[in-house]
């Protein structure tokens, strides 16, 4: 039927809908996967003291290439965010600097320098947990809002963006709250 995915409902009736419903929370609940992964490099940078509440992992084929946390403070390096140095690692390890076949799941919605680097690597897609706006409530620069212009800038390239929901929303804008004794601004 041409590559079209069909249900058969309960009634017999054949179902583009409900095919594309069952899709949807298969994507869900895989997102939800990753992006939960993204929130616990967040935790486990700011444990470790290595710099900010953000983790980043990127994905090819459903498996898990880098998990990576922000490393600033570890690195002394202010561009050491957790979706550059997650893009740097996963270059190294798959030795290529195109990663048009990863997508990368952030804790957090990218600054406008981690946007720029995920969209030089040709990640086709990207899924954020907690808006920009979580980062600067506990103390971040103002200029992380320019994430949400990112956002829409980005929009327009070749590449999926979504904001996730649900619970994985949650768990990704409740880092901020939880960390920031933990965490003392640079």
């Amino acid at each position: 039927m041409l590559g079209i995915l069909w249900v058969e409902t309960q009634d017999g009736t054949l179902s583009v809908a409900a095919a594309f419903a069952a899709h949807q929370e298969v994507v869900q609940d895989r997102d939800h996967k990753f992006l939960t992964e993204a929130v616990g490099e967040a935790y486990k940078g700011v444990d470790c003291g290595d710099g900010g509440p953000f983790g980043a992992v990127i994905v090819r084929n459903d498996e898990i290439v880098v998990s990576c946390h922000n490393m600033v403070l570890k690195h002394t390096d202010p561009t050491a965010h957790a979706e550059v140095t997650a893009i740097r690692e996963a270059c190294k390890k798959l030795n290529q600097i195109e990663l048009a076949d990863c997508e990368i799941y952030a804790s957090c919605e990218p600054c406008p320098m981690c946007f720029g680097a995920i969209h030089l690597s040709r990640l086709k897609r990207l899924v954020y947990g907690a808006k920009a706006e979580a980062a600067i409530a506990i103390g971040f620069d103002d200029f992380i809002a320019d994430a949400l212009r990112g956002t829409a800038f980005y929009q327009k390239a070749n590449m999926e963006i979504k904001k996730a929901d649900g619970n994985g929303a949650v768990i990704a804008e409740q880092v901020f709250e939880k960390t920031k004794a933990k965490f003392h601004m640079y």
